[in-house]
Formats: C-alpha cells, sequence, structure tokens
C-alpha cells in the first residue's frame, strides 16, 4: 500500500493530500530515509512523521487490503514507538 493512502487509512494524517505534502516536503521517513508518497509500506516498517511542534515515530503492524477502514480498526495498524513535543524556543 502507498504510504499516502497508509497515512491516511491510520488516522495519523487526516487527508490524503495532506500527506502527500508532507512527504513532498521531507517531513516523513521510512526507516530512517526520506519517503516518497507513492513508497511502499510494509509490516514492521518504521515511520517517522515530522510536524511544527512534534516527531511521532511508528512501526506498521498490519497493512490493509482496503482502500477504507473503520475508525475502531485504524489504530490497530501501528505502534506508537515515541511522540516527542518540542518547546517553542526549538520550533
Amino acid at each position: 500500500m502507498r504510504l499516502d493512502m497508509f497515512l491516511k487509512l491510520s488516522r495519523l494524517v487526516h487527508r490524503r493530500t495532506l500527506a502527500q505534502e508532507f512527504c513532498d516536503a521531507g517531513l516523513i521517513s521510512i526507516n530512517g530515509a526520506v519517503a516518497k508518497s507513492s513508497k511502499e509500506v510494509k509490516v514492521g516498517d518504521n515511520i517517522k512523521i515530522r510536524r511544527r511542534d512534534r516527531e511521532m515515530s511508528v512501526k506498521v503492524e498490519l497493512v490493509p487490503d482496503k482502500k477504507q477502514l473503520s475508525k475502531d480498526l485504524a489504530g490497530s495498524l501501528y505502534t506508537i514507538v515515541s511522540d516527542t513535543k518540542f518547546s517553542d524556543e526549538l520550533s
């Protein structure tokens, strides 16, 4: 499954276009390498999402085979490894 679609389905990013913009800006990496929105996501991948005041790292636990998913199942697609909030001085 494409990275932008995974981020949308998992609800880590609210919209697919926003996920694509994050990738284009270099704010998302998979296994330590900056990733394009078309990058294929696999079970076991570590995804790091950088936002203005936060950096979240998640491990992919499940890649769905459907393009729609209930909110209840969205949280089971990943495990949060770290979630760091930066102070205002650093952002």
